[in-house]
Formats: C-alpha cells, structure tokens, sequence
C-alpha cells in the first residue's frame, strides 16, 4: 500500500486540497461546483451528464471558477478540466492552478493558467 499523495493521482488530490485549504484561510467560501450538459455517448445518443467545477469560490458579490489539475499533457485531459468552464453560462472569472506551468497564462477561452506556488504566493490572483 502506498502513502497518500504517491503518484499522479495522489499529487492531483494533494494539491485540489491545498487549493481548497487556501481558498478557506483567504476568507472565501467556497463550494463545490456542478453544471449540467448534454452530451452525445459512445453510440450516438444524446445523454445528460454532470460536469464538476471544482470550487466555486464566493466573497460579496464576487464569484470566482477554480480547477485544480496536477498537470494537462493530452487533449483529452485539458477538454475535461476546461469543459465544465463553458458550460456555467456566464462571465465570471475562471482560473486553473497546475503543477505543470511556469509563468501564468490567459487562454483563448479567457482561462487563467497558473502555476501552484504562483498561486499560494500572490493573493490577488484569486
């Protein structure tokens, strides 16, 4: 048996709760996400799914969308973190914190690419 945190899918766990943890500590409250979408499955049907956000974080009247990923390496992950996003049906701010970017980066989507450090140091970001 491993040690919590061991591999990629431990890291993507570890760091999901250190963002949760420092959403909390900044005074925000934050709650998990969940956004309805049709989607077409394997055989051709129209089916409905549920898409998670990870944190929808709350303080006044701002709303902020929050993913966390250990890393996005294929196509097929990015689309999965980064679906949820435009499914929500509005224009508040959208951030993904990764393990795997150095500096920070606004996507064609208008998403904040930043890196975790990046992320627990400034703030302002969030």
């Amino acid at each position: 048996m491993g040690r919590a945190g061991q591999g990629r899918d431990g890291a993507a766990a570890l760091i999901e709760n250190v963002v949760c943890n420092e959403l909390l500590a900044r005074g925000f409250a934050v709650d998990v996400g969940v956004v309805p979408a049709r989607e077409t499955d394997a055989k051709g049907n129209s089916v409905h799914v549920q898409r998670e956000i990870d944190f929808v974080v709350n303080k006044t009247s701002e709303r902020v969308y929050v993913q966390s990923a250990y890393a996005m390496p294929t196509a097929e992950k990015r689309e999965s973190e980064l679906r949820p996003f435009s499914l929500t049906g509005d224009s508040f701010r959208k951030i993904v914190v990764r393990d795997d970017v150095g500096l920070r980066w606004f996507d064609d989507r208008g998403v904040l690419h930043v890196n975790l450090l990046d992320f627990l140091l400034d703030e302002s970001i969030v």
